[in-house]
């Protein structure tokens, strides 16, 4: 009887990591870039009762062997990479990626990070940067005197704007870069949407914006979060019952070690 008391709390541990998975994306679901996360679950190790197979008599074994579980356990916490929806902002240093692909930054010590958030902005030396100043790589440096509003981005990454000084037709001053990885679940977030390699997700596979499996870039929109709020609420609702319906479990067994307990003779 013990032993569904430690079920019951585990199966109640599993459900808050599950509510905490999606409290994380209904806090996100304005967050460009931002894609949701998925608690896996897995059960625990049983006790074996009885093998299976187990003789019975002289002619005849057990077709079923006696095993109890002892609850459940959070496996992963699996993001999913799939399409947000496009909203255009008419900002000319906003692209976003349709299909495959993660812009590449310069973080402050030098390292590589990768993103979805194509909300970029030009630095006082005229540099594409993050909204933390990181640098987008390839470095895209703007020329000076150039027009803000000139920035255009083509659907193959190729960056242009119009300097008047040098000439009234749009010049190409970048060409952006988009990578992808054999097992994108297996990048690590580290905030600020940004993502780092890790030995599950793979080494990064560069490539031009529309060839070989890359996406498209879509100039002067942002990428939002992939997160459906109906469905959170749906999955927060199932969590939430399924964590009562394991409370229930341990104050039955409660109940149930009380009436031992005051038994007579």
């Amino acid at each position: 009887m013990v032993r569904s008391l430690w079920t019951g709390a585990s199966g109640m541990i599993g459900q808050q990591h599950n509510i905490d998975t999606i409290s994380n994306n209904l806090a996100n679901v304005n967050t460009a870039g931002y894609k949701r996360q998925r608690a896996d679950f897995e059960d625990l190790i049983y006790q074996t009762v009885r093998l299976a197979g187990t003789p019975a008599t002289e002619d005849t074994v057990t077709p079923v062997g006696i095993q109890m579980g002892h609850g459940v356990k959070l496996a992963a916490t699996q993001r999913v990479f799939s399409q947000g929806s496009l909203q255009n902002t008419e900002v000319p240093t906003d692209v976003a990626i349709t299909g495959e692909g993660f812009f590449r930054v310069q973080m402050y010590d030098g390292s590589w990070a990768y993103t979805r958030n194509g909300s970029f902005k030009v630095d006082e030396t005229g540099r594409l940067v993050t909204n933390n100043g990181y640098w987008v790589l390839p470095d895209v440096i703007m020329p000076e005197n150039f027009l803000p509003n000139s920035i255009t981005v083509s659907q193959d990454g190729r960056i242009s704007v119009i300097v008047p000084q040098i000439d009234e037709e749009p010049i190409q001053i970048g060409q952006m870069e988009l990578y992808r990885f054999p097992n994108p679940v297996g990048l690590s977030a580290i905030g600020e949407n940004l993502f780092k390699t890790s030995a599950a997700s793979g080494d990064p596979i560069a490539g031009r914006p529309g060839f070989d499996g890359m996406g498209q870039i879509a100039h002067k929109f942002l990428e939002m979060s992939n997160v459906s709020v109906v469905r959170e609420m749906v999955d927060l609702i199932i969590a939430q019952r399924a964590y009562e319906f394991n409370s229930r479990t341990i104050q039955t067994t409660d109940n149930m070690l009380g009436t031992a307990t005051t038994l007579k003779r």
